[in-house]
């Protein structure tokens, strides 16, 4: 169960308990309590797998515009703390000894939790076993020896032989309602989700708010049978004896009854009340807002991190067992993203051939021809390959060189056209695919000497821990813009810290001029144990 998924269910839950809690648990609007109660917190659990295109589009831009937007440079990921992690190695956030902790201590609840439920069931059956069966009022009653005990388990009434006649008819017919209701079918939902979701106290709260409805559903309709003034004599005058198990609809509880009379003395809320469970849908369309947009994030941080799977074979070297490993890598990926694509791009001259993603919306170059790529299970994904000839290669790169008449001359400049990218002090000097290495590797070093590593530690980290920053280097190469996203504040206020740091960069060029180009950088640090 990813963490990210239970956070959202219990802020969503938060928020329907409140609404609850503020507006709705005081109108006597029983019934359509009871139905929000029971259905908000199971819509919790699905809320975080709705995803709605049209949200997110309407949403306001708030968010770090997307990282696979072919205006933007991403640079390969920097890697603090253990550089090592680079070529493969396995982090410790994905090793086996720091995340089985987590499934253990979660199983132990869920076992925990499971033997209560059972614990309650043989404590309910044992009753039963005990106790003397009458089949009065048309339903099977239980009578309990020695006891002043009433409640209702599943399609069974309890009533202990210590209750007077008086009061016992006023009981069963309280009682009866739980059973022709099936309350017990509600509280027993709440038990299951108790076991699988044992450590949200909010699903303890739930159950408890509904129990005492069940009680303001009975008693409304005892009451109109009996009377007022009889039925509070009753609940007043009374031995008070109970069973204290959550998923049993009690009689006698001294914790309700104060509760159950100044209901019970409440004038009906008026219709226009109703009105007030309409605040349900501004909620769930922020909730649903939240849900799609948090989706456009996470493929962003898919899209800022696909550089991981390009490599480059050598036709020296051929398809060695550990290139394998790194194209079951490289495959698997794209199996799994269907919105993404591959580029095989031969290289004549250093005579290999390099593997990169990029996103399908991105432009292929004029030379790749398409193929389909299928695996043995059937499962395909879309791969571009550039098979002309060295020469032809060249000249399609010279025109393409040449040909930047689609720049319509606005500041922020797209990389496919760039005459010359920004370069780090001391890489001006280079061109091409140096002056790009150049300034990643001394970006990477610059990241690495000044990012406060100590940080994870001070907030209680472990790991791999992933941020993602975008700036823009502007036309006079200072740093503008920046904006970052961590799974924590301080991780990005410190990514910001570091990159606002970075001294004045050579400006990228197109057409002679300096212009402005967008970057995003993902940086991943390991907190040391």
């Amino acid at each position: 169960m990813e963490l990210q998924y239970i956070i959202e269910v219990i802020f969503f839950q938060l928020a329907f308990l409140l609404i609850y809690e503020i507006w709705l648990q005081k109108e006597t609007f029983f019934n359509l309590n009871r139905a929000y109660l029971l259905t908000t917190p199971i819509l919790s659990l699905f809320i975080p797998f709705i995803k709605i295109g049209i949200l997110r589009e309407t949403a306001p831009a708030v968010a770090i515009q997307n990282f696979t937007n072919s205006s933007i440079i991403t640079l390969p990921e920097v890697f603090i703390g253990q550089r090592q992690l680079a070529t493969g190695t396995t982090s410790a956030a994905s090793s086996p000894e720091s995340f089985n902790w987590l499934v253990i201590t979660y199983l132990i609840g869920i076992l925990i939790a499971t033997c209560v439920f059972v614990f309650k069931l043989w404590k309910l059956e044992s009753i039963k076993k005990g106790s003397r069966p009458t089949s009065k009022y048309y339903s099977k009653i239980y009578e309990i020896p020695n006891s002043d005990a009433a409640f209702t388990y599943f399609n069974n009434l309890f009533v202990g032989d210590k209750i007077t006649e008086k009061d016992r008819e006023h009981i069963i017919t309280h009682e009866l309602v739980h059973l022709h209701q099936k309350h017990g079918i509600d509280l027993v939902i709440f038990e299951i989700m108790k076991i699988v979701f044992w450590f949200n106290p909010l699903i303890y709260i739930f159950q408890t708010r509904l129990a005492t409805l069940h009680e303001f559903i009975a008693d409304e309709t005892t009451v109109q049978k009996s009377g007022k003034k009889i039925y509070f004599e009753q609940l007043l005058n009374s031995a008070f004896g109970t069973s204290n198990i959550s998923f049993t609809n009690q009689f006698f509880n001294h914790s309700l009854i104060k509760k159950r009379i100044i209901m019970l003395q409440k004038n009906k809320s008026s219709n226009l009340s109703k009105f007030k469970f309409l605040l349900v849908i501004p909620l769930m369309l922020a909730m649903l807002t939240y849900v799609s947009c948090s989706e456009e994030l996470k493929e962003d941080e898919i899209g800022s991190s696909i550089s991981q799977y390009n490599y480059t074979l050598e036709k020296a070297e051929g398809m060695t067992s550990e290139k394998q490993k790194i194209h079951d890598k490289f495959e698997e990926f794209l199996f799994n993203n269907p919105d993404y694509v591959a580029l095989a791009t031969i290289d004549y001259d250093a005579e290999e051939i390099r593997y990169s993603i990029h996103p399908r919306s991105e432009k292929v170059p004029e030379g790749y021809n398409k193929m389909e790529v299928a695996s043995r299970d059937g499962r395909e994904y879309t791969m571009y390959m550039n098979l002309k000839a060295h020469h032809e290669n060249q000249d399609a790169m010279e025109s393409e060189n040449i040909d930047n008449s689609s720049y319509d001359g606005k500041s922020e400049v797209p990389f496919a056209i760039i005459d010359k990218v920004p370069a780090f002090q001391g890489c001006n000097e280079l061109s091409g695919k140096a002056r790009k290495d150049c300034t990643s590797e001394e970006i990477s070093f610059f990241v690495n000497k000044n990012f406060d590593t100590s940080l994870g530690k001070k907030l209680g980290l472990s790991g791999i821990n992933r941020v993602i920053v975008q700036f823009r280097i502007d036309e006079t190469g200072n740093i503008q813009d920046i904006k970052a996203r961590a799974p924590h504040a301080d991780l990005e206020k410190e990514a910001k810290r570091v990159i606002a740091s970075i001294p004045t960069m050579i400006p990228g060029e197109q057409n002679g001029k300096p212009v402005s180009v967008m970057y995003s950088l993902p940086i991943a640090f390991k907190v040391s144990e």
